[in-house]
Protein backbone atom coordinates (compact mmCIF):
# COMPACT_ATOMS: atom_id res chain seq x y z
CA UNK A 1 0.00 0.00 0.00
CA UNK A 2 1.19 3.26 -0.57
CA UNK A 3 2.13 5.94 1.89
CA UNK A 4 1.99 9.40 1.07
CA UNK A 5 4.91 11.65 1.79
CA UNK A 6 3.16 13.60 4.35
CA UNK A 7 2.63 10.59 6.81
CA UNK A 8 6.41 9.44 5.50
CA UNK A 9 7.93 12.44 6.93
CA UNK A 10 6.00 12.74 10.39
CA UNK A 11 3.82 15.88 9.15
CA UNK A 12 -0.03 16.04 8.95
CA UNK A 13 -1.50 18.45 6.49
CA UNK A 14 -4.78 18.12 4.65
CA UNK A 15 -4.11 17.08 0.68
CA UNK A 16 -4.62 20.26 -1.89
CA UNK A 17 -7.81 18.08 -2.83
CA UNK A 18 -9.42 18.22 0.39
CA UNK A 19 -8.84 22.02 1.05
CA UNK A 20 -11.66 24.39 1.06
CA UNK A 21 -11.11 27.20 -1.26
CA UNK A 22 -13.50 30.51 -1.12
CA UNK A 23 -12.42 32.41 -3.78
CA UNK A 24 -15.57 34.52 -3.22
CA UNK A 25 -14.69 35.63 0.55
CA UNK A 26 -11.41 36.93 -0.92
CA UNK A 27 -13.38 39.17 -3.18
CA UNK A 28 -15.62 40.16 -0.65
CA UNK A 29 -12.98 40.91 1.51
CA UNK A 30 -10.93 42.81 -0.77
CA UNK A 31 -14.22 45.03 -1.99
CA UNK A 32 -15.26 45.82 1.77
CA UNK A 33 -11.29 47.12 2.08
CA UNK A 34 -11.56 49.19 -0.63
CA UNK A 35 -15.34 51.00 0.22
CA UNK A 36 -13.74 51.33 3.71
CA UNK A 37 -11.32 53.15 2.23
CA UNK A 38 -13.36 55.19 0.35
CA UNK A 39 -15.18 56.24 3.29
CA UNK A 40 -12.52 57.16 5.14
CA UNK A 41 -11.33 59.19 2.09
CA UNK A 42 -14.58 60.87 1.78
CA UNK A 43 -14.55 61.82 5.66
CA UNK A 44 -13.57 65.57 6.50
CA UNK A 45 -9.83 66.01 7.43
CA UNK A 46 -9.13 66.64 10.94
CA UNK A 47 -6.99 69.51 11.36
CA UNK A 48 -4.89 69.85 14.62
CA UNK A 49 -4.91 73.31 15.90
CA UNK A 50 -1.19 74.65 17.07
CA UNK A 51 -0.91 76.03 20.10
CA UNK A 52 -1.00 79.65 21.33
CA UNK A 53 2.43 81.11 21.74
CA UNK A 54 2.51 81.90 25.25
CA UNK A 55 0.47 84.81 26.61
CA UNK A 56 -1.17 85.14 23.22
CA UNK A 57 -4.91 84.41 22.66
CA UNK A 58 -5.86 81.76 19.73
CA UNK A 59 -7.33 82.30 16.46
CA UNK A 60 -10.84 80.65 16.34
CA UNK A 61 -10.52 77.88 14.03
CA UNK A 62 -12.22 77.79 10.96
CA UNK A 63 -15.20 75.81 10.75
CA UNK A 64 -15.53 72.20 10.14
CA UNK A 65 -16.86 70.77 6.90
CA UNK A 66 -19.80 69.45 8.51
CA UNK A 67 -20.74 73.29 9.61
CA UNK A 68 -21.46 74.27 6.04
CA UNK A 69 -25.32 74.50 5.18
CA UNK A 70 -26.02 71.43 2.61
CA UNK A 71 -29.14 73.72 1.24
CA UNK A 72 -26.77 77.16 1.05
CA UNK A 73 -23.87 74.80 -0.84
CA UNK A 74 -26.76 73.21 -3.32
CA UNK A 75 -27.46 76.71 -4.13
CA UNK A 76 -24.42 78.08 -4.57
CA UNK A 77 -23.59 75.25 -7.06
CA UNK A 78 -26.11 75.87 -8.79
CA UNK A 79 -25.77 79.08 -9.51
CA UNK A 80 -22.09 78.41 -11.02
CA UNK A 81 -23.45 75.77 -13.31
CA UNK A 82 -26.45 78.14 -14.61
CA UNK A 83 -23.47 79.65 -16.51
CA UNK A 84 -21.57 76.71 -17.41
CA UNK A 85 -24.75 75.02 -19.13
CA UNK A 86 -25.55 78.35 -21.17
CA UNK A 87 -21.97 78.76 -21.99
CA UNK A 88 -22.07 74.36 -22.94
CA UNK A 89 -24.64 75.23 -25.19
CA UNK A 90 -23.44 77.76 -26.91
CA UNK A 91 -19.62 76.28 -27.44
CA UNK A 92 -20.88 72.86 -28.81
CA UNK A 93 -22.98 74.55 -31.46
CA UNK A 94 -19.59 75.95 -32.47
CA UNK A 95 -17.87 72.78 -32.75
CA UNK A 96 -15.91 71.85 -35.64
CA UNK A 97 -15.83 68.78 -38.03
CA UNK A 98 -13.93 66.67 -36.90
CA UNK A 99 -13.10 68.18 -33.35
CA UNK A 100 -13.70 65.87 -29.96
CA UNK A 101 -14.99 67.96 -27.40
CA UNK A 102 -14.33 66.85 -23.31
CA UNK A 103 -15.65 68.18 -20.19
CA UNK A 104 -13.20 67.41 -17.14
CA UNK A 105 -14.71 67.03 -13.64
CA UNK A 106 -13.25 67.05 -10.25
CA UNK A 107 -15.24 64.28 -7.63
CA UNK A 108 -14.94 65.37 -4.30
CA UNK A 109 -17.47 67.86 -3.71
CA UNK A 110 -17.68 68.07 -7.18
CA UNK A 111 -19.36 65.29 -9.15
CA UNK A 112 -20.12 63.76 -5.98
CA UNK A 113 -21.44 65.02 -2.00
CA UNK A 114 -18.28 63.85 -0.61
CA UNK A 115 -18.36 65.62 2.71
CA UNK A 116 -22.46 65.27 2.79
CA UNK A 117 -23.19 62.32 1.11
CA UNK A 118 -22.48 59.86 4.40
CA UNK A 119 -22.67 56.46 2.61
CA UNK A 120 -21.53 54.36 -0.10
CA UNK A 121 -22.43 55.00 -2.73
CA UNK A 122 -21.85 58.67 -2.47
CA UNK A 123 -24.58 60.60 -4.07
CA UNK A 124 -24.06 63.05 -6.89
CA UNK A 125 -23.81 67.06 -6.87
CA UNK A 126 -27.22 67.28 -8.85
CA UNK A 127 -26.40 71.21 -10.67
CA UNK A 128 -23.40 69.24 -11.46
CA UNK A 129 -24.71 65.97 -12.82
CA UNK A 130 -27.04 67.49 -14.83
CA UNK A 131 -24.14 69.91 -16.89
CA UNK A 132 -22.75 66.61 -17.37
CA UNK A 133 -25.68 64.82 -18.64
CA UNK A 134 -26.19 68.01 -21.29
CA UNK A 135 -22.55 67.03 -22.12
CA UNK A 136 -23.44 63.43 -22.49
CA UNK A 137 -26.17 63.37 -24.48
CA UNK A 138 -24.37 65.59 -26.83
CA UNK A 139 -21.33 62.96 -27.66
CA UNK A 140 -19.04 64.94 -25.30
CA UNK A 141 -16.25 62.73 -23.33
CA UNK A 142 -16.32 63.25 -19.37
CA UNK A 143 -13.21 62.70 -18.03
CA UNK A 144 -12.83 62.59 -14.14
CA UNK A 145 -9.64 64.32 -12.73
CA UNK A 146 -8.98 63.43 -9.06
CA UNK A 147 -6.57 63.45 -6.19
CA UNK A 148 -8.10 60.43 -4.71
CA UNK A 149 -4.96 57.55 -4.57
CA UNK A 150 -5.04 54.25 -6.91
CA UNK A 151 -6.14 51.78 -4.42
CA UNK A 152 -9.92 52.85 -4.42
CA UNK A 153 -9.88 53.19 -8.34
CA UNK A 154 -12.73 50.83 -8.72
CA UNK A 155 -15.13 51.74 -5.43
CA UNK A 156 -14.62 55.53 -7.42
CA UNK A 157 -15.19 54.34 -10.86
CA UNK A 158 -18.08 52.28 -9.22
CA UNK A 159 -19.85 55.33 -7.19
CA UNK A 160 -19.39 57.24 -10.68
CA UNK A 161 -20.98 54.89 -12.71
CA UNK A 162 -24.02 53.88 -9.90
CA UNK A 163 -24.59 58.50 -9.46
CA UNK A 164 -25.12 58.18 -13.12
CA UNK A 165 -21.88 59.65 -14.62
CA UNK A 166 -20.56 58.17 -18.03
CA UNK A 167 -17.14 58.21 -17.50
CA UNK A 168 -14.61 58.05 -20.56
CA UNK A 169 -11.58 58.21 -18.12
CA UNK A 170 -10.93 58.50 -14.44
CA UNK A 171 -7.22 59.38 -13.34
CA UNK A 172 -6.68 58.69 -9.77
CA UNK A 173 -3.22 59.40 -8.18
CA UNK A 174 -0.80 56.39 -8.51
CA UNK A 175 2.05 56.24 -5.89
CA UNK A 176 4.31 58.50 -7.14
CA UNK A 177 1.88 61.20 -8.02
CA UNK A 178 0.74 61.04 -4.17
CA UNK A 179 4.13 63.06 -3.77
CA UNK A 180 3.83 65.46 -6.18
CA UNK A 181 2.00 68.53 -5.99
CA UNK A 182 -1.46 68.60 -6.57
CA UNK A 183 -2.30 70.85 -9.27
CA UNK A 184 0.87 69.94 -11.01
CA UNK A 185 -0.28 66.53 -11.04
CA UNK A 186 -4.42 67.29 -12.28
CA UNK A 187 -2.82 69.60 -15.51
CA UNK A 188 -0.26 66.79 -16.52
CA UNK A 189 -3.86 64.83 -16.97
CA UNK A 190 -5.43 66.99 -18.42
CA UNK A 191 -2.87 67.64 -20.28
CA UNK A 192 -2.67 64.04 -21.58
CA UNK A 193 -6.19 63.88 -21.93
CA UNK A 194 -5.78 66.35 -25.09
CA UNK A 195 -2.68 64.37 -26.57
CA UNK A 196 -5.88 61.64 -26.89
CA UNK A 197 -7.02 64.31 -28.98
CA UNK A 198 -9.63 66.25 -27.19
CA UNK A 199 -10.67 69.59 -26.50
CA UNK A 200 -11.64 70.04 -23.32
CA UNK A 201 -14.12 72.48 -23.43
CA UNK A 202 -14.82 73.19 -19.76
CA UNK A 203 -12.97 71.92 -16.16
CA UNK A 204 -15.22 72.16 -13.22
CA UNK A 205 -13.86 71.57 -9.63
CA UNK A 206 -14.14 73.17 -6.20
CA UNK A 207 -10.57 74.22 -5.80
CA UNK A 208 -7.69 76.14 -7.34
CA UNK A 209 -5.90 73.29 -7.83
CA UNK A 210 -8.63 71.70 -9.66
CA UNK A 211 -8.42 74.41 -12.30
CA UNK A 212 -5.39 76.04 -12.41
CA UNK A 213 -2.59 74.98 -15.67
CA UNK A 214 -4.75 75.97 -18.19
CA UNK A 215 -5.55 72.74 -21.00
CA UNK A 216 -9.29 74.55 -20.81
CA UNK A 217 -10.94 76.25 -22.53
CA UNK A 218 -12.89 77.88 -19.67
CA UNK A 219 -13.18 76.77 -15.76
CA UNK A 220 -15.66 76.72 -13.40
CA UNK A 221 -15.02 76.73 -9.69
CA UNK A 222 -17.48 75.63 -7.35
CA UNK A 223 -17.38 77.17 -3.78
CA UNK A 224 -15.00 75.48 -1.22
CA UNK A 225 -16.08 77.96 1.62
CA UNK A 226 -11.94 78.75 2.17
CA UNK A 227 -10.81 75.02 2.42
CA UNK A 228 -13.65 73.85 4.37
CA UNK A 229 -14.50 71.36 1.67
CA UNK A 230 -12.26 68.47 0.58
Amino acid sequence: MHTPCWQRYGRERTPTTMRSRHPWLRRASVTAVSAAALVALAAPAEATAPAAPSGKPMAAPAAAAADVDYDTWQRDCRAVMDRALPYLKQRLGDTAPGEMPALVLDIDNTALETDFGFSFPQPANRPVLEVAEYAQERGVAVFFVTARPSIIHWPTEYNLDHAGYESAGLYVRGFVDLFRDVAEYKTAQRADIESKGYTIVANIGNSASDLSGGHAEKTFKLPDYDGQLS
